[in-house]
């Protein structure tokens, strides 16, 4: 007996639970509760949106100039969601000297691109 694959694909997918059928099985699709939407969680929503804002740069078509132009806003946003961390009370060590160095190596990172875009005329 044939079996079309569509068919068998069908079958096979019906035998998934729901959540293993989905792209965002184990992340939900939706933002989290009201309860655990802290003064934190605002702030990297609202840093996430700019720095996606921000990193929609105007191609111009040089790799060189584009990659540095996205970089920034992005190195920025890093750089503010480590500082919520320290400011926001993250406790754990760990995490608090990464978002140390974050800020330490990345304004750094920052500074560089934007004096090799003014050294361009970008």
């Amino acid at each position: 007996m044939k079996i079309s694959a569509a068919v068998l694909a069908a079958s096979l997918l019906s035998a998934l639970p729901a959540a293993a059928q989905s792209n965002h099985g184990a992340h939900p699709a939706q933002p989290v509760g009201r309860a655990a939407e802290t003064s934190a969680v605002k702030a990297f929503r609202a840093i996430n949106d700019k720095m996606h804002k921000d990193m929609a740069v105007d191609f111009s078509g040089d790799v060189d100039v584009d990659f540095v132009r996205a970089m920034i806003p992005h190195h920025e946003g890093a750089v503010a969601m480590a500082r919520v961390l320290l400011e926001q009370g993250g406790k754990d060590p760990e995490t608090r000297r990464l978002a140390q160095e974050v800020i330490r190596t990345q304004e750094s990172e920052i500074a560089m691109m934007k004096a090799w875009l003014a050294k361009r005329g970008k």
